[in-house]
């Protein structure tokens, strides 16, 4: 009666599906551990962003790699901006997704060490290869304050790090790049700064990261396991329709033999 499953069409049919579940299954959980990645994100950023501020020197130092515990604390950090070693970083867009700079400015703290502070974001010059009108920093000793941020990489931003950029730009935020342009020691990491506001505006500061929107991936693992769940459905329904068919035409054949022959059909 199920003789048919094993020609070759049923056979690859059902390889296929056999296939198809252990694979649907993968995808599932695949979206579903994205999920679980964002939530504990998510109440990462939101634990750090409420945090009270501490001294940048207690979590981090020259040559720190700043852990993910530790990303988006509020941190404080006293001293001198050195604005004659100020850079900025190629193709950042601003809240409104306009392409621009990040002014990456030298502060150099009472013990010596410097950390690297994102000032925030300008709009691109008219020659991409000249350097920007950056808005002055605030002159003498001053407190900023803002998110500890670890050092950008190629891998984690997909961000290029090209050679042969004008001069004082970069590609990338990278405290070992910037301590070996400065001389001196940079502790790892830097801050994006959101206080003191700057004058005017400018240059516009980065807004907090998004710890609210989880995404679809849940949706996505629920749609990837109702797949899966429907290849044997799907596959039974096909075989009792297969079946039906067959016994159907096999009624056909039988009735047709059956069926005698009207009287003068031979000579």
């Amino acid at each position: 009666m199920y003789r048919f499953l094993l020609s070759r069409q049923w056979v690859i049919l059902t390889l296929v599906a056999l296939v198809l579940i252990p694979v649907m299954i993968e995808l599932g959980f695949w979206q579903f551990h994205r999920h679980e990645r964002r939530v504990a994100q998510n109440a990462l950023i939101a634990d750090n962003l409420a945090a009270k501020p501490v001294p940048v020197e207690e979590l981090t130092s020259p040559g720190h790699t700043v852990p993910r515990a530790d990303y988006w604390r509020h941190v404080t950090a006293t001293g001198t901006f050195d604005t004659a070693h100020e850079v900025v970083v190629r193709r950042r867009v601003s809240k409104d997704e306009r392409v621009g700079f990040h002014v990456l400015t030298p502060l150099v703290l009472r013990d010596g060490k410097v950390v690297m502070v994102n000032r925030g974001w300008i709009p691109t010059a008219d020659d991409q290869r000249a350097y920007p009108d950056v808005p002055p920093a605030p002159r003498g000793e001053v407190t900023v304050t803002g998110r500890l941020m670890a050092d950008e990489t190629t891998g984690a931003s997909g961000i290029k790090d090209l050679k042969g950029l004008p001069d004082r730009q970069v590609m990338l935020i990278d405290s070992r790049q910037q301590a070996q342009l400065l001389g001196r020691a940079v502790v790892g990491g830097y801050i994006q700064q959101t206080a003191p506001e700057a004058a005017g505006g400018t240059p516009e500061q980065i807004s907090d990261p998004d710890h609210d929107s989880i995404g679809a991936h849940m949706a996505y693992a629920i749609q990837w396991w109702l797949f899966t769940a429907g290849v044997p459905v799907g596959w039974v329904i096909l075989v009792r329709r297969e079946k039906r068919d067959r016994e159907a035409a096999a009624r056909a054949s039988d009735e047709a033999e059956e069926t005698p022959e009207p009287a003068g059909a031979t000579a």
